[in-house]
């Protein structure tokens, strides 16, 4: 740190404990953020496209994640330097926002950077690289607005939507049965949508997983999945048409709130007492009953005593089921969820065609399905896998396939994946380049070549010559002007993302260009980096 010294000569302090402190100013500090952002990207870089490997995290306690999921990867990562933290909130907006393209939009970013660097080396200042970018990035949405293609799908026929979920799925570990993954992940979300109002609220559908079992297993319930059994192992396991209390009132005889002290000398009085409280649990039931309830979910357990009533009085019961489940139940059987006892009424009951319970394998684990429901508007999907790690990873994969489901409905343009996108927005980039005088032309032009590093990735992901493949495919494009020209990852024989079905949501890409060339410009405009050096 520079010292700052009085008329006398005398040195003064500026920032306090500044002797500790490194300090980064200038083009090096522009360099090392750089640096920082390209490291991170190159991480991401061979997990992107169908091809794409996975990265294996060991989390502090132990825990390993086995993951493709850019958002994921990079949340586990326990990134240090601030600069990459930068590129892991970049990917966990795109995931907040779209929920997919998060790998993507980290290997843009760092491509950017890496291009920004260049510039820099010519002398170029980096508030006008940064302009430069910008112009280059309402061109690009400009023209993705352009070459998008709006396809229309109903209830009955959604198939296109299919098309575009396996696209999101065939680059994750489940890609081996992405067609029936798809369209669980489809109907799942049309069962919950809003086509009036192109909206989909995805709390409605709710991902169980369970060990055991093989991922075809796999299974979408119109109904709700609940990792509970009966109290009672004599219960029935089988309900048709079932009235269900929801209750969040423990089935236990009231304590005072005060602190009490019951004094019990004789025997009668005793008996008085059980007398008391097991009355008590015989209204409860019966208040039930009285209701027309034929099963009752409880938020709090009973005791064995309450127990054994609801199993005499042949009233089936759950207890110990989470609020969030309960709420789904609510919602899922048109019931109300009932604090007190004296508030049951039969209008506030939840009705269900069925309700059963089903066993897993030779362990003992048993889940209760409720379907068949009122309001079939809350639904279940069901994951069964090998190992843990591989039902974490397709419960993210099925989160991706239900986030772009759920865009496609809000907005139902797509433009062509496999890099197709990527290079015809290379193209109109360089092609404007020349329209802009002055310095930001050559901020725009390594804007376009920014842009060809995700056929590029994809290309050398897939173990193709990289540079080979996509001047082949750029020169294909500008010669039949056809922005449907993508890198052919799974060897099919065709440039052709009509032909290979390979889709993306246009909402999703914009997104990417967008919110990577926002970050590359704020880093850009850091131009002093102040921080406490570690001893």
């Amino acid at each position: 740190m520079a010292l700052a010294f009085d008329e006398f000569g005398r040195p003064f302090i500026i920032l306090r404990e500044q002797d500790q402190k490194t300090r980064l100013r200038g083009i090096d500090a522009q360099k090392a953020n750089i640096a920082a952002g390209k490291a991170v990207a190159r991480i991401l870089r061979s997990s992107l496209g169908p091809k794409g490997m996975d990265k294996m995290l060991q989390g502090p306690d132990g825990d390993v994640t086995i993951s493709n999921d850019g958002a994921t990867i990079l949340e586990q990562m326990d990134v240090d330097n601030q600069i990459a933290k930068l590129m892991v909130e970049l990917s966990r907006s795109q995931d907040y926002e779209i929920g997919d393209g998060t790998t993507g939009v980290v290997v843009m970013a760092g491509a950017l950077l890496e291009q920004a660097e260049r510039q820099l080396d010519r002398g170029i200042h980096p508030i006008r690289i940064a302009e430069g970018y910008e112009m280059a990035s309402r061109v690009a949405v400009e023209h993705l607005e352009r070459i998008a293609q709006k396809f229309e799908f109903d209830v009955n026929n959604y198939e296109p939507l299919v098309q575009t979920c396996m696209t999101t799925l065939s680059s994750k570990i489940v890609n081996r049965c992405k067609r029936s993954l798809a369209e669980i992940a489809v109907k799942a979300v049309l069962a919950v949508a809003d086509l009036e109002r192109r909206d989909v609220n995805l709390d409605l559908i709710k991902v169980e997983g369970k060990v055991g079992g093989k991922l075809e297993d796999t299974e979408l319930i119109y109904g709700i999945l609940v990792d509970k059994d009966m109290s009672h192992p004599q219960m029935p396991k089988h309900i048709e048409d079932a009235h269900i209390a929801i209750l969040t009132c423990p089935f236990e005889p009231p304590k005072p709130k005060t602190k009490h002290k019951v004094d019990i000398d004789t025997v009668e009085k005793f008996e008085t007492l059980r007398k008391q409280e097991q009355q008590y649990f015989d209204e409860m039931v019966q208040k039930c009953k009285d209701v027309g309830a034929t099963l009752v979910i409880c938020q709090w357990g009973f005791d064995d005593e309450a127990n054994h009533l609801l199993m005499h009085r042949n009233l089936p019961a759950v207890r110990w089921v989470g609020g969030v489940e309960l709420e789904l139940i609510a919602i899922a059987t048109g019931g109300r969820i009932v604090p007190r006892f004296q508030e049951l009424t039969p209008e506030k009951l939840g009705k269900a065609g069925m309700v059963r319970e089903k066993s897993f394998g030779t362990t003992k684990e048993r889940m209760l399905y409720i379907e068949h429901c009122a309001n079939s508007k809350a639904v279940t999907i069901f994951i069964r896998g090998g190992n843990k790690m591989m039902i974490e990873e397709t419960k993210r994969s099925i989160h991706d396939a239900l986030c772009v489901a759920r865009n496609l409905i809000r907005n139902n343009s797509i433009v062509y994946g496999g890099g197709a996108a990527e290079i015809t927005c290379s193209l109109a980039v360089d092609a404007a380049a020349d329209k802009y005088p002055g310095v930001e032309q050559y901020a725009i032009r390594a804007f376009a070549e920014a842009l060809d590093s995700v056929p590029m990735a994809l290309a050398e992901n897939s173990g193709l010559q990289p540079i080979e493949t996509l001047s082949a495919v750029k020169s294909q494009q500008i010669k039949e002007n056809i922005p449907f020209y993508g890198i052919d990852c799974n060897d099919v024989g065709t440039n052709d993302m009509r032909e290979q079905n390979v889709f993306e949501t246009l909402i999703g890409k914009q997104q990417q260009i967008l919110l990577a060339t926002q970050v590359v410009k704020m880093i850009l405009k850091i131009d002093d980096v102040i921080s406490n050096s570690e001893y």
